[in-house]
Parts: C-alpha cells; structure tokens; sequence
C-alpha cells in the first residue's frame, strides 16, 4: 500500500500513480486536462435527464463499491486500477481525502465517481456507470459542489473527447502546476455544507 504522506505528496507535486503490468507508476503529463468549475457545459438532453429526477445522489456512502466498479472496467478502457491501488485509496478515504459521489436508479449503483480531495484541488481518479447517464449526472454533481465550497482546480488527468463535451480542456504542465500551486492556497472542505448539492 503507497503511505497516505506519499500520495498526498505527490498530488501536491502534480503526480498520480497508475497500475501498469503489475508495477505502480508515477505519471505527470505533459499536457494535463482539467475542467475549469465555471465552464461546466450540460448538454440538453442531459439537462432533461436531471429534471426527470430519474437518479438520486449520495457522498461517500459506497466508496468501496464506487472503486470496485471502476476497477472492474475493461483494461482498454484506459482504467488501471489494482489491489495496490484500491487499499491505498481506501486508506485515503478513511483519512478523509478521498471521497465518492454514489448515483442511485432506486436502490441500485448506477454509476458515481471518485478522487481526492487536497485543499482547494480535486483530483478525479476515475468513474463508472451501468446505467445511461449515471455517470455524466456524477460529474455534475461533482462540479456543483467544489463550486458551493470554493474549489479552484478539477484535475481530470488526460482530455478525454467524451469530458470534453462538458467544457474540459488541456493545458501544458507548467501552467498545470501554477493552477495547483494556487488551488493549494486555499483551504477547503469537500463534507457537504447542508445535505446533498441540488442538480439544475
């Protein structure tokens, strides 16, 4: 298991590991995709989705099975997730710097998503879904609550053509790092402020 210090240094860094033939390694691109939490872009046919209520919302209610499930996606999916991996994420959890959205179609794990909290940055590791949408409805959510509690930086790791679709973006590891540098100026708090953010 990677020490909780050593995870949490490395994010600072502008580091995350990933599990690769068996091995943990570091990874800092050089072009870093993040999506600025003031240009979020809800697709119509989404938006829809979210006023049918169709999906309820929790925070760190199901960590353990939010992390399961994105690490039992397809490897080409571009998903590494070990054993390694999930305790050290599991031991970030229980420190409370790691956390989870759960998305609900009743009383089933549709999708969520989940990543680490440090300061006023949040790194997302990786999500899921088994239900259309699931996942799209946790992002949303997502952004909505770092902007309730002042977040200044969602890392996304790599652009992906499906987030950016929602306002993501690239930019190149120097001015990654400056973006990190000021959200760890600010200290903020990712526990809910007064229940579950609203979905618009």
């Amino acid at each position: 298991m990677i020490p909780i210090n050593t995870l949490l240094g490395a994010y600072a860094q502008g580091l995350f590991p990933m599990a690769v033939e068996g091995r943990i390694m570091w990874f800092s691109p050089r072009r870093r995709g993040i999506l600025p939490l003031d240009r979020l872009h809800v697709p119509r046919r989404l938006r829809r989705v979210l006023r049918q209520r169709r999906f309820h919302c929790t925070v760190d209610r199901a960590f353990a099975d939010v992390i399961a499930a994105c690490a039992a996606r397809p490897a080409d999916s571009g998903i590494w997730i070990d054993s390694e991996l999930i305790d050290s994420y599991m031991a970030l959890h229980a420190a409370g710097y790691a956390h989870s959205l759960e998305v609900w179609c009743g009383e089933r794990l549709a999708g969520g998503l989940y990543g680490v909290s440090l300061r006023g940055a949040f790194f997302g590791e990786s999500m899921f879904h088994v239900v259309t949408d699931a996942s799209k409805v946790a992002l949303c959510l997502l952004v909505e609550r770092l902007r309730l509690r002042g977040y200044r930086l969602l890392d996304l790791q790599w652009l992906t053509p499906h987030l950016s679709t929602f306002g993501a973006a690239e930019v190149p590891r120097r001015e990654y790092l400056r973006l990190l540098a000021a959200a760890l100026e600010v200290d903020c708090r990712f526990d809910p402020l007064d229940g579950a953010a609203r979905l618009r």
